[in-house]
């Protein structure tokens, strides 16, 4: 039997259907996020993209890691990374334990890597380094790292990308650099960092070293740069901005909430994270 010949305008009819369904694959493609909890006593964030799944930053412990995963039917075996930001205990307290009970590969700088060794040592086969700056890549997701000014040693945040989409985990920054603001109307969606409020931090207990270190360029944002920074977001394009790693002493989230409405409206889309709970799940 001779095979068939397609006419030409049946050939690019088809080319065109195929186009359509990548492109409709592309559009239906999501990121679905939630923090699992956010703050001085602890943070961590899952992404899942596709069939890709990320944790970023191990801040509770590794038991307390798969709970919270499992409110949202998700299991801590089936993620693929361990992706750090920085060395403080607050964000790392649980990489061992989950490396070692759940196998889960640890990607960090290796400054980072340095300052875990005495908790990582037996595992250090499951150790992948990056240097600030760098992509990772994990099956169609594009993470960026980007190096921030917190006071530790080759501290990152990140931007995730898939398909087409992009999402911010901006936390522990120091102060509103150039590359941050650059990339804010890039985003759909961001984790953001409202650490204290200005008029409570200067009345509170902390001493005055540590008043200088959370407000100085190494430290972390206050309600009110966190602010400024969502000001240059694309509104037609943001879906969501969640306000992240609040202090417990020197801020609340009415008085976070009050700050950001002030300059943005209310109108604005803003989530809060918890110090003790895991947020809903979040769509990009």
């Amino acid at each position: 039997m001779r095979p068939e010949i397609q006419p030409q305008g049946a050939a690019s009819a088809n080319n065109r259907a195929r186009e359509f369904r990548c492109l409709a694959r592309r559009y239906t493609a999501q990121v679905q996020t939630f923090a699992l909890q956010s703050g001085s006593n602890g943070n961590s964030i899952y992404v899942e993209c596709g069939q890709v799944r990320l944790l970023f930053d191990a801040g509770l412990s590794a038991r307390r890691t798969a709970h919270r995963l499992a409110e949202h039917h998700r299991d801590v075996r089936h993620v693929q990374a361990l992706i750090l930001s920085h060395a403080h205990t607050d964000h790392t307290a649980g990489a061992a334990g989950l490396q070692k009970q759940h196998g889960l590969p640890i990607y960090c700088t290796p400054k980072t890597e340095h300052a875990l060794l005495g908790q990582i040592d037996r595992h250090r086969r499951e150790i992948r380094r990056f240097t600030p700056g760098q992509a990772l890549e994990f099956d169609g997701v594009r993470v960026q790292t980007i190096p921030t000014p917190h006071d530790a040693p080759e501290s990152v945040c990140f931007v995730v990308e898939f398909a087409g989409r992009r999402l911010g985990l901006f936390t522990d920054l120091g102060f509103p650099f150039a590359e941050l603001i650059r990339q804010m109307p890039t985003l759909d969606a961001v984790y953001l960092e409202s650490n204290y409020d200005a008029a409570m931090l200067a009345a509170g207990a902390y001493p005055p070293l540590l008043k200088d270190r959370i407000r100085g360029g190494a430290g972390h944002l206050s309600n009110a740069q966190a602010a400024e920074l969502l000001t240059r977001c694309d509104r037609e394009r943001l879906r969501w901005a969640a306000l992240a790693h609040l202090s417990a002493q020197n801020n609340h989230p009415e008085v976070a909430l009050a700050t950001h409405r002030s300059v943005l409206g209310h109108a604005f889309p803003l989530v809060m994270t918890s110090r003790q709970a895991a947020t809903e799940m979040l769509t990009v």
